[in-house]
């Protein structure tokens, strides 16, 4: 009976491997990526599964869109691939959106430098408009030569007799 015996610790040492290669396997895909360049990269991509966060940071349990892209990443990145040939295949082949942050050549431009223009706008009408109740004049009553009620009694008469007419 020595057969059954021997049999056990094989089974053990085989259960051990396959369970060893299964946690690597999973530290594997939940790290995704294999370096510090991957990682920063992933970081200026967005994940595409519709969660809006970037790839790197994609926590959706079973995401398996951010794995892929991971994947992709991953070996593009073991492929010595420069960072714009690499960003700009993910533009390919998901478009635009992918883009954590948009260029900042061309048009696109304006979307970094409208914030900066709307806020210089808004504070110079501000200060415009405080510079204005600032030097609102302030109406004070008329002052002049004291007029006397003779004098005006004459005025209404010649007023009256000119408007008669």
């Amino acid at each position: 009976m020595a057969g059954p015996t021997t049999k056990i610790p094989r089974l053990l040492r085989f259960a051990a491997a396959l369970a060893l290669a299964a946690v690597l396997l999973s530290v594997s895909l939940v790290q995704g990526q294999s370096s510090d360049r991957a990682k920063q990269l992933g970081g200026k991509l967005i994940c595409m599964c519709n969660c809006g966060q970037i790839l790197t940071a994609c926590n959706h349990v079973g995401c398996t869109t951010s794995a892929a892209m991971l994947k992709k990443m991953d070996q593009r990145v073991e492929a010595n691939e420069s960072d714009d040939l690499l960003l700009q295949s993910f533009v390919q082949e998901y478009g635009e959106q992918v883009m954590a942050e948009p260029p900042t050549h061309g048009f696109n431009s304006l979307a970094w430098a409208i914030p900066g223009i709307a806020f210089a706008m808004g504070l110079a009408l501000v200060v415009m408009v405080i510079r204005h109740w600032r030097n609102r004049m302030i109406l004070a009553p008329a002052a002049g030569p004291a007029i006397s009620s003779e004098m005006m009694d004459r005025a209404r008469h010649q007023a009256d007799v000119e408007t008669d007419d």
